[in-house]
């Protein structure tokens, strides 16, 4: 499936099929299309019926095949099997978010075979960038020397985290973000609630779990930040720690982005994630301490690692919670 946004993007790529790679390497922001585009591409190859502009027909034993997972020249290598679209919000899970060399190898191993269709074989490798590093040096040899008629898609959220060396193996093609009205109407459609909000917090990207009580959750967390003091941080500590189903990952999440638009309005004069607040943003704005908010925006990198890991979230979010306090602490108490 393609989504409407990616129409023209679906039509530049289709002009370089005769002269198709042995590796794609699609980028661009999270939330985006990109797993749906490879996807998109890659039942379209093993599709036996293709219908005009290479669309796949959706009909033939091939497309069935494909749609229940279970066609036999096509591969998937994910570290979230239980992931059904890029872009969600993190589960919480321990899972460490790794593609590991067993799972490399087995897919050499399937490279290597003879197609059952007498066609191509397809090889999905998402997100490239959670590839550790023994796994990426097994597919950088097979990406070397591909076997004929195999072909690799890779998406990546971030492709400066893969190895140059398996960079300079694919063809590079960048998907477009969608136009604010695009991913606005197509949210709308799909009956998001306050779309506009959602699609500024998600930073334009508009594929993304929707949960309106985790929105009205983040809402009463955000607002809480508006007006920094003491007793309101060890409020909002207490209020994520009655929400055990939450993991670190998305206050510090949360945070993150305010910080970010905090800094933003400081340097630019527009805030990006929360324009819904932006009022209380700059009320802010002229009581910060820039060295502050950058040492806060540090210690959220560095505490970011361990957001899934079992901490006590609690006692991690207060320390950052405290840190945020000291971007004001020239200026009076909220």
């Amino acid at each position: 499936m393609l989504y409407p946004w990616q129409s023209a993007d679906w039509t530049r790529l289709s002009a370089e099929r005769e002269r198709m790679p042995g590796a794609w390497l699609f980028t661009g922001a999270a939330g985006i299309g990109k797993l749906a585009f490879a996807e998109h591409l890659a039942q379209s190859l093993l599709c036996e019926s293709p219908a005009a502009g290479h669309q796949p027909c959706g009909q033939c034993q091939g497309c069935r095949w494909f749609h229940s997972g279970t066609h036999p020249d096509f591969r998937r290598l994910s570290p979230f099997a239980d992931e059904e679209e890029e872009g969600k919000e993190a589960k919480t899970t321990r899972k460490l978010p790794q593609i590991k060399i067993e799972a490399v190898r087995e897919v050499i191993d399937f490279a290597h075979l003879t197609a059952h269709r007498a066609g191509r074989r397809v090889i999905l490798v998402e997100p490239a960038e959670s590839l550790n590093l023994a796994a990426a040096n097994a597919l950088l040899k097979i990406l070397e020397e591909p076997p004929e008629a195999v072909l690799f898609l890779l998406v990546s959220h971030a492709p400066q985290r893969l190895l140059p060396t398996i960079r300079s193996r694919c063809r590079q093609f960048a998907l477009t973000r969608p136009a604010e009205s695009a991913a606005l109407a197509w949210l709308k459609e799909q009956g998001v609630a306050n779309a506009e909000a959602e699609l500024a917090h998600n930073g334009g990207a508009p594929l993304f779990d929707h949960d309106p009580e985790l929105a009205a959750l983040r809402g009463q967390f955000v607002r809480g930040l508006g007006q920094p003091s003491f007793a309101g941080m060890l409020q909002l500590a207490e209020l994520i720690d009655k929400n055990k189903q939450l993991s670190l990952l998305q206050p510090l999440s949360w945070l993150q982005k305010w910080l970010h638009d905090l800094a933003a309005l400081c340097l630019a004069g527009r805030v990006r994630y929360y324009p819904d607040h932006e009022r209380a943003l700059a009320a802010l704005a002229p009581r910060c301490d820039a060295v502050q908010l950058m040492a806060c925006q540090q210690a959220l990198t560095a505490l970011a690692p361990f957001s899934q890991h079992t901490l006590n979230a609690r006692l991690q979010l207060e320390a950052v919670l405290m840190d945020y306090l000291k971007i004001f602490a020239g200026g009076k108490a909220g």
